[in-house]
């Protein structure tokens, strides 16, 4: 007796091998029979094949439920093409229809090594090979969720069943409104158009029934009960499903299937209960979207999803797994309780090699010792018992979810249905969400290497360049990298920097690669696999303890070259059981290249800059001389990135016991030009201030000087002195202020008065007339010297100048050499919100009071 068919058409064309397989599979599967399907997919394939190749026509597909055994028939369109044969025998039950060395009638020759019974039957035009599978005894263990529906729920009456589809806008309003909605309703659809859903629509208002129909409206999914005002008045009751839809210009609108009531069975979820029915005892209907998840993040979407179906169905593990692109793997996205098992992108065919355990169908393991899963994800975790459902869209196969418990026997063929459920709702946000994802890596793959040049060429600091390689790798190329740098041929390459994409295992891993030789340089170019810090590992038993386990997979390694030489190598890794792709190891090789090329420009710009360095710090005057009865404090800071020596400078030095010398002066312009006259001007002043010279000849020699740097010369103004302590406690000072801001002198009551005069600047003319101006600095007394930089700050047309700078020293009666240095500093940077564009140096001189020596 026959008790299920299904049957299909398939066109004479090379796909319709695979389409006849999927048919079979999918039907088999349906009606629980996971037994057969092995068999009867390689025969019907054969079978199709040569109805479609051979034959040249459509193929008919027929399968049969049986009471003991499945009835599968293939029919073709040509018999006169005929049956190969080796004699003449019976048709049917024959083995002697094939030549098992020829191209044809292999198929004949596995019906009869697989079929319980085969045979071939002729009809007008039409030729049909037939063939039977006996069923089996189910082993238990393992069993398929199929929803049962009771009999008095299936839809009856007489007339055809009208399904109603309404599709509502933002606002409520009607936008469509089909045939069977006018049949149903007695509304023609030029009449609602435009109206509200709320004219038509009878909603429950009872508090107890749930929202109201506006917050309903707007759920991305609902079903239930409620009633539909008919054109003439009357009410009727209606089972309706909502779903809510986005158009391809993110425009909202609300889609409405609705039956009567009675009719319900067709548009009802299995697992809902109906209005006035008992709950179902397995627990309320399961939501595994609740709470926002941003669209475009599908890891944050897929782990919230296996925590939230864990939680709900009292689980102790899960996971979820996505088909790739070919959709011949599963991939491991997210998992929660699988500590010891889970690696995260870990990939296994869809088809386990397990015929009781189909991905295609929700199914429930009572006990995996009896009949343990295909899977790899579970070896070895402790689980006994597993419901899995597949994640579908519009058919075809996207994912797989399943719930573990560590106890046989826990879940039964209702919690496969809520899951089923569930995961069915999921699946279409999955789907969404993981096609965002891939168009984001395949525009980011696009513009991966751009992206990475541009940033590589944005730095020239070496440990930088370093990182940004290391962190560009990982995780898009690799789940760590490792960077070796060479410092000439000869030496050894040494490790520079280490990143994993989990911070905890850098130092781990850091450690493993100290203790693994250096890989050789090898090729300059191309990619090499190296299984030295594998076998390091595993020599010292370190592959089973926590900081490594399954640390360590593919590892390969990419010469760095650039300028025709190697300067260091790029080592990438990826976890255990994990491959490189080709398409990742090409991306790879290219990145090398122009990160080579950055790290050599990075190595030559830290050398020169260092030695720029160097000899910027040469020409800073060494640490300041200790005087005694004067304190002395200095601020200096040069103008441009990188700079530490400007136009701008400073010195205090001995002339002899008991007299010093000082200096604070400005060459025109910033940079390295100007502090080579820097140099010039500082080292001239100490030479020639010790050989017993005054101010005024000190600065003429310096002028003769710097004329004498013909065009590299460059204009100067100085403010020098030389400054004795005196007995009594007060300090003489002899000055000659030579085109220099004037010094400033800050007496003990907080008046603020000029130190001396102006007089001509050094390096335009040859004779110069300069006197020394006499000065004494009581105790308590400041002088406060700077450069331009200082007087000069600007904010728009606002300057500070010397009245500004005057009113700044008035408030410092008191304080400290450093202080008055300090309070001036953070005056200058408060003037004005932008950073100073000009050399700045600040030079205080101050007597202390008797007290305070």
């Amino acid at each position: 007796m026959v008790t299920a068919r299904a049957a299909a058409t398939f066109d004479p064309d090379g796909r319709s091998a695979a389409a006849a397989r999927g048919f079979v599979r999918d039907a088999l599967l349906g009606w629980g029979l996971p037994e057969v399907v092995d068999d009867a997919v390689v025969l019907v394939s054969e079978l199709v094949t040569n109805a479609v190749v051979h034959a040249g026509t459509a193929a008919e597909v027929c399968c049969l439920r049986e009471e003991e055994s499945v009835r599968i028939e293939v029919t073709d369109h040509h018999p006169e093409r005929g049956l190969p044969s080796l004699g003449d025998g019976p048709v049917v039950d024959s083995d002697r229809y094939a030549d098992p060395d020829g191209e044809g009638g292999r198929g004949l020759l596995m019906c009869s090594a697989l079929a319980e019974r085969w045979g071939v039957e002729y009809a007008a035009g039409r030729k049909t090979v037939w063939f039977r599978l006996a069923l089996p005894v189910h082993v238990s263990g393992t069993r398929y969720a199929v929803p049962a529906t009771p009999g008095s729920d299936l839809p009856s009456g007489p007339g055809p069943v009208h399904v109603a589809v309404v599709q509502l806008d933002e606002d409520g309003r009607v936008l469509a409104w089909n045939p069977d909605a006018e049949a149903l309703f007695q509304h023609p659809a030029a009449a609602v158009l435009g109206r509200p859903w709320a004219d038509l629509a009878v909603w429950p208002q009872a508090p107890a029934r749930g929202l109201g129909l506006t917050d309903t409206l707007r759920m991305a999914r609902w079903e239930g009960g409620y009633g539909v005002r008919r054109q003439d008045g009357r009410e009727v009751e209606v089972y309706g499903v909502q779903v809510r839809l986005r158009d391809t210009e993110g425009v909202p609108s609300t889609l409405c299937l609705l039956v009567l009531e009675p009719n319900r069975a067709v548009l009802r979820s299995p697992a809902r209960a109906l209005p006035g029915e008992r709950p179902d005892p397995a627990g309320p209907r399961l939501d595994l979207l609740a709470g926002p998840v941003a669209t475009d993040d599908l890891d944050t979407l897929l782990q919230r999803t296996v925590e939230r179906a864990r939680d709900l169905l009292d689980g102790d593990a899960a996971y979820l797994l996505l088909t790739t692109d070919d959709e011949a793997e599963f991939e491991v996205r997210a998992a929660t309780g699988l500590t010891s098992g889970h690696r995260r992108h870990a990939r296994f065919p869809v088809g386990t090699g397990n015929r009781y355990d189909s991905a295609r169908l929700p199914s429930v393991h009572e006990d995996l010792a009896t009949r343990p899963t295909g899977l790899p994800l579970l070896s070895d975790s402790g689980m006994r018992s597993l419901i899995t459902v597949p994640l579908k869209v519009e058919g075809r196969l996207i994912g797989s979810l399943g719930i573990a418990a560590a106890v046989p026997g826990r879940y039964d063929n209702e919690d496969a249905l809520r899951l089923q459920f569930a995961a069915d709702r999921v699946a279409l946000a999955v789907e969404s969400t993981r096609l965002t994802e891939l168009e984001q890596l395949r525009r980011g793959s696009l513009s991966f290497l751009v992206e990475a040049s541009d940033l590589l060429a944005g730095t020239l600091e070496h440990e930088q360049t370093l990182a940004l390689m290391a962190q560009m790798a990982v995780p898009t190329l690799a789940s760590w990298c490792a960077v070796y740098t060479t410092a000439d041929h000869a030496s050894p390459a040494r490790l520079a920097f280490v990143l994993h994409e989990d911070e905890d295992r850098i130092d781990p891993l850091r450690a493993l690669l100290d203790k693994t030789p250096v890989p050789e340089a090898g090729p300059s170019h191309g990619v090499r696999f190296w299984t030295a810090p594998a076998e390091t590992a595993e020599a010292g038993g370190l592959t089973d303890g926590p900081d490594l386990a399954g640390l360590l997979g593919e590892t390969v390694v990419l010469a760095l070259t650039a300028r025709n030489r190697v300067i260091g190598l790029l080592v990438l890794g990826v976890p255990a059981g994990v491959r490189f792709r080709q398409e990742i190891l090409e991306l790879a090789e290219d990145l090398s290249r122009r990160a080579a090329l950055a790290l050599d420009n990075s190595r030559l710009y830290s050398e020169r800059t260092a030695t720029s360095q160097a000899l910027q710090r040469s020409l800073l005057p060494p640490d300041l001389p200790e005087i005694p009865g004067v304190e002395v404090d200095v601020y200096y800071q040069a103008a441009g990135e990188g700079n530490e020596v400007g136009g701008d400078f400073y010195d205090l030095f001995t002339i002899r016991e008991g007299t010093y010398g000082f200096a604070i002066g400005d060459v025109c312009g910033t940079g390295p030009e100007a502090a080579s006259v820097t140099g010039l001007a500082r080292h001239s002043l100490r030479l020639l201030a010790r050989e017993g010279l005054d101010a005024p000849q000190v600065l003429r020699r310096l002028n003769a000087a710097i004329l004498d740097e013909g065009s590299r010369s460059r204009f100067l103004t100085l403010l020098y002195g030389e400054l004795t302590p005196l007995p009594d406690g007060s300090t003489e000072l002899s000055l000659v202020c030579a085109g220099h801001p004037l010094p400033l002198r800050l007496r003990t009551d907080g008046q603020v008065d000029r130190a001396a005069t102006p007089q001509p600047l050094l390096g335009v003319m040859d004779d110069l007339d300069l006197t020394a101006e006499r000065l004494v600095l009581a105790p308590g007394e400041v002088l406060l010297c700077v450069t331009d930089g200082v007087t000069e700050r600007r904010e728009g047309r606002r300057m500070l100048g010397d009245d500004g700078l005057a009113e700044v020293l008035t408030g410092c009666t008191g304080l400290t050499a450093g202080a008055v240095a300090a309070r001036v500093q953070r005056a200058v940077e408060r003037f004005a919100p932008e950073p100073p564009s000009d050399d700045m140096a600040i030079l205080t001189l101050r007597v202390p009071t008797r007290r305070q020596v």
